[in-house]
């Protein structure tokens, strides 16, 4: 039974589906709706220039570390060293944590549209401390089930995916066009340009975070081996993965462009005032409170799901001696306790900035754009780091290779990768002239003093470990340039003592240096 188990494989439409799965969230849909048809422009850059290469990079990396845990930290630690690793692994976790504010601030507003009043809702769902007490309560609600162990919570985020994001997505659409079918106006202008005018710089400013939208593909490198022939099928799955997500992508915002007009998008509410408007327009609205339950299902799911996942990651790297002992303590179920506690922390900090920012809205979008910032320092490595791996680790077999011969594919796909991350950094420093997000000082400085902290912090923490601080227990394997090291000292051990004996029998006694040499090369073997 267990071989049965071992040779069934992932088909390309079922890995096409489950990298459609882990990628598409409609909440991001309002943010691009104001650009009306040149959307479709930016949601196909991005698209090349990031989706298609993250999905090929990480798979090509996570195939060639498929034996050796560390993810990110692996792969980056494995080109550029120990401290850009854990640089890599940390951005990743905590743009995660600030991730969370956000993607709950959409639930807060969703849960906000159950109520049959519109006034009502909508003055609701603009209330900065109901959002914030929402946030809280769901995310240390979420947490303290995580404690308790989460076996059941991957039925609950399937049904969520479809029941929050899948069908909702596919009902927007299909609204859409019957609105348009049966003589309903048209706030969207189809006959506008689909090439934005890049002149006019405060039109790509906004569009940066569409790169968030498509985070999270590289996920989806784990399932390279579950793949029958992976070279030809998985680069099949991840192009029709990245057809259906811009498919959603750009439809979805058609169809909120086309009833809501470009001045009134919110970034927060258009996405439950466009469902409530179509099922006002054919005479269903008594479905607004259902989609709106769906749609809070859908977010909180999710974030039930990854509470714990990321964190999950730094807790193993943790264990191998980068962080404190404090980080390293579980609870009787093996949960990550301590980790929860402060990534909870920081949650509840962040949210506080309710009160700070103007609105809702300005407070969503500067912790969305913190969130990529963070995300695309990681993806730089990475994409970079690929492309250095081939020339440090040329004779590594790669089950899954960027192009059969020579490193000219990788060159390409992992250069645009870092390209168009690197653009969508630096745009997103830049206050959007589309959204009101305040003074400009308060948008500047968190942004960057941000940043900065989080950068700095995991270089401090680095600085500062002691052996003490790794688990006994801990199984972390070397990187290759520490085992080759261990491989050369161990030959020069093997010499050595051969010699050593040879000394012995000719003169009768034994070379007790050389033994002392040995074992201290021994004891000098990394061990991760």
């Amino acid at each position: 039974m267990a071989n049965i188990k071992q040779t069934v494989k992932l088909g390309v439409f079922t890995l096409a589906i489950m990298n459609v799965t882990a990628v598409v969230s409609l909440r991001g849909l309002p943010a691009e709706a104001v650009y009306g048809m040149s959307s479709a422009f930016y949601y196909l850059f991005a698209a090349i220039v990031f989706l298609i290469p993250t999905s090929l990079v990480a798979a090509e990396l996570a195939a060639m570390f498929q034996d050796k845990q560390g993810g990110v930290f692996r792969w980056v630690g494995e080109a550029y060293g120990k401290k850009l690793g854990f640089l890599a692994i940390w951005v990743q976790w905590i743009e995660s944590t600030i991730w969370y504010p956000t993607v709950l601030t959409f639930g807060a507003v969703s849960i906000a549209f159950i109520g049959m009043n519109d006034v009502h809702d909508m003055s609701l769902a603009n209330n900065k401390y109901y959002s914030l007490v929402v946030v809280l309560i769901i995310y240390w609600l979420a947490t303290f089930i995580s404690m308790k162990g989460m076996s059941w919570v991957g039925k609950v985020a399937k049904v969520g995916g479809l029941v929050g994001t899948i069908i909702p997505a596919a009902l927007l659409i299909i609204l859409g066009i019957i609105y348009l079918a049966t003589g309903g106006h048209s706030n969207l202008d189809f006959h506008s340009s689909f090439f934005p005018d890049l002149t006019n710089f405060d039109n790509v400013v906004l569009a940066a975070s569409i790169f968030l939208f498509y985070a999270g593909m590289e996920m989806g490198g784990i399932h390279v081996k579950d793949v029958n022939n992976p070279s030809k099928n998985y680069p099949k799955a991840v192009f029709i993965g990245a057809a259906i997500t811009v498919i959603i992508f750009v439809l979805g915002t058609f169809s909120l462009g086309i009833i809501i007009p470009a001045k009134d998008i919110s970034l927060t509410q258009s996405l439950l005032v466009g469902f409530d408007n179509y099922f006002h327009y054919i005479r269903a609205s008594w479905l607004s409170p259902i989609i709106a339950i769906a749609l809070a299902f859908g977010v909180l799911a999710g974030v039930l799901t990854w509470v714990a996942g990321p964190s999950k990651g730094i807790f193993a790297v943790g264990k191998a001696g980068y962080m404190p002992p404090f980080f390293q303590k579980t609870n009787k179920l093996g949960v990550q306790k301590n980790i929860l506690y402060v990534q909870g922390g920081a949650v509840t900090v962040l949210s506080l900035l309710f009160v700070v920012m103007p609105s809702v809205q300005s407070f969503y979008q500067i912790l969305s754009q913190l969130t990529v910032v963070l995300y695309l320092i990681m993806y730089m490595l990475m994409f970079s780091g690929a492309i250095v791996l081939r020339y440090k680790m040329k004779k590594l077999n790669r089950p899954f290779r960027i192009g059969k011969n020579g490193n000219g594919l990788m060159w390409l796909i992992g250069g645009l990768g870092f390209c168009g991350s690197l653009l969508a950094f630096v745009l997103s420093f830049i206050p959007p002239s589309q959204i009101s997000t305040g003074s400009n000082t308060v948008w500047f400085s968190v942004l960057i003093i941000g940043a900065l902290i989080v950068v700095i912090a995991p270089f401090i923490i680095y600085a500062s470990k002691k052996p003490s601080w790794v688990d006994p227990n801990s199984s972390f394997e070397p990187f290759h340039w520490e085992e080759q090291p261990a491989v050369q000292t161990a030959g020069k051990s093997a010499t050595n003592m051969a010699t050593g004996s040879a000394t012995t029998s000719n003169n009768g006694t034994s070379n007790s240096a050389t033994s002392g040499n040995m074992a201290k090369d021994t004891t000098n073997i990394p061990k991760g």
